[in-house]
């Protein structure tokens, strides 16, 4: 049998050549080895019908593996010769016939160059795409924070409001102006805290 694969062959027919005339040459043999038990068990027959023959049932089947011996040796040689034809000359696709799938080919050759070239934009590509990715998770993680940040402020607003709703109740006029009062008065009572300290240890040092 043939040792070369044929695999466009096969990616034509769906099959290899090879396991076609394999398929062949079994089916051959198996042939051959049922003609021959049917002509030993005819000619045993016929023995049973000549009781004074001289001929005895093992002589008949030495010579029967003979004959098949010498029947699938000729089998064999002419079955080689079927195979070379039929692979060269049957099951054969000829090197400038292309495919219906492959005939791109014509007009879009291609080379190893090509191939590097497509090969290093694909990497290009790969590597945009993780940068892409990470600004997508990038802006993603930014956004949650953003809208941390405003739930957070809707909070703080709305508790602002609910200060002035309560100092509108005990009469204060406007909040906002009272909450900036109240904070200008803490920073006087720091700072004269902070002038008590410095006299108090001042003194200390006397």
């Amino acid at each position: 049998m043939s040792v070369d694969p044929m695999a466009y062959e096969a990616q034509f027919f769906g099959f290899t050549p090879q396991t076609c005339l394999l398929r062949i040459y079994i089916a051959f043999q198996d042939h051959l080895f049922e003609v021959m038990q049917a002509v030993e068990h005819v000619i045993l027959k016929k023995l049973e019908g000549m009781p004074d023959s001289e001929i005895s049932p093992v002589q008949i089947r030495k010579c029967t593996e003979k004959f098949l011996c010498f029947m699938k040796g000729r089998f064999d040689n002419l079955f080689g010769r079927m195979e070379q034809l039929i692979l060269q000359s049957v099951l054969c696709i000829p090197p400038n016939i292309l495919l219906p799938e492959d005939k791109c080919q014509e007009t879009h050759p291609f080379n190893e160059e090509k191939f590097q070239l497509l090969k290093k934009e694909i990497e290009e590509l790969q590597e945009k795409y993780k940068v892409e990715l990470r600004t997508e998770q990038a802006l993603l993680a930014e956004l949650e924070e953003q809208k941390a940040v405003k739930a957070k402020l809707k909070e703080t607003l709305t508790f602002f409001d609910e200060l002035e709703n309560i100092g509108r109740d005990h009469g204060t006029s406007n909040f906002r102006e009272s909450l900036v009062s109240l904070v200008q008065n803490c920073r006087k009572l720091q700072n004269i805290r902070d002038n008590v300290e410095k006299q108090s240890k001042r003194l200390e040092t006397l």
